[in-house]
């Protein structure tokens, strides 16, 4: 007996339709106390009863302008991980710090602070300032964001963990270095462009790394600007017999920049190790 011509027509739609993929997931815009600003960040939060463990994440320090790091939009760079993280059951806070992104109108742009005082003062002025940012204003949003992130419905507080891209994963180091309860962090190639021509800052960051409880994975590129510190801060931790984890992965692109930006450009290298990291200390 042929198929009625229904019947073919519902198969054909069926077709069309495991073809397709799924629609993407669309965070939840946020706002996020900061002394008096008022910052924005995107959550993502899995479907289904919680509470779930939960990621903060620390951007860059920007790229030509307010609206894009590592050569995304911001909005984009974010969309890029927030699904990703939901898809392995976390809920997944994109923090727009002062300046930058959604956050754009809430003071000016580090970059462009960090321009105009190499104009001024020189490139060791700069340099000052960069880690003045990174230890005050920037911080203070972070931590913000991490005290906001335990409050939020369905999160468990007790399961949090910290990770960050460049500066960010500067102030990921500094921030686990100051919260005991945070109970992982990740980074991806932090300090890699200013590590051995800035000793403040090294010295901070190998301070922050001394003071840390929680269990630290240190990624990067192997054509990074500098893998010197993934391998110097696994070199401390492992002085003091803490738990860490060191990964350089195979060189991505051609240029130090595509390597830097390894979070975005080689996700399937990193998502395994990253994951099996966080569900490690994070599903206990």
């Amino acid at each position: 007996m042929r198929p009625s011509r229904l019947f073919v027509f519902v198969l054909l739609l069926s077709g069309m339709a495991a073809g397709q993929s799924s629609p993407p997931i669309a965070p939840q815009t946020v706002e996020i106390r900061s002394g008096t600003l008022r910052l924005k960040a995107f959550l993502w939060t899995p479907a289904g009863r919680g509470p779930v463990p939960a990621v903060l994440f620390n951007h860059g320090s920007g790229g030509a302008d307010p609206a894009h790091t590592a050569g995304l939009t911001m909005t984009e760079a974010a969309e890029q991980l927030g699904p990703l993280f939901v898809k392995h059951g976390y809920a997944f806070l994109y923090l727009f710090r002062r300046g930058q992104g959604l956050s754009a109108d809430q003071g000016p742009f580090m970059q462009d602070l960090l321009q105009r005082e190499k104009a001024v003062h020189g490139d060791e002025a700069r340099k000052h300032l960069q880690f003045v940012l990174l230890t005050t204003d920037h911080l203070d949003d972070v931590l913000a964001a991490l005290s906001f992130l335990k409050t939020v419905h369905g999160v468990d507080p007790r399961r949090i963990a910290i990770a960050g891209h460049s500066f960010g994963g500067q102030l990921t180091l500094l921030a686990a270095g100051r919260e005991p309860t945070v109970r992982a962090a990740v980074t991806f190639a932090a300090a890699a462009g200013s590590w051995e021509n800035n000793p403040e800052l090294r010295e901070r960051l190998l301070t922050a790394v001394r003071k840390a409880a929680a269990p630290l994975l240190l990624i990067q590129a192997a054509n990074d600007y500098s893998t010197a510190p993934g391998r110097d801060l696994a070199a401390e931790l492992e002085r003091l017999n803490k738990t860490h984890l060191l990964k350089i992965y195979p060189p991505v692109g051609q240029t130090p920049e595509e390597g830097h930006n390894l979070l975005y450009k080689a996700i399937p290298d990193w998502e395994p190790d990253v994951f099996r990291f966080l569900d490690g200390y994070l599903r206990r």
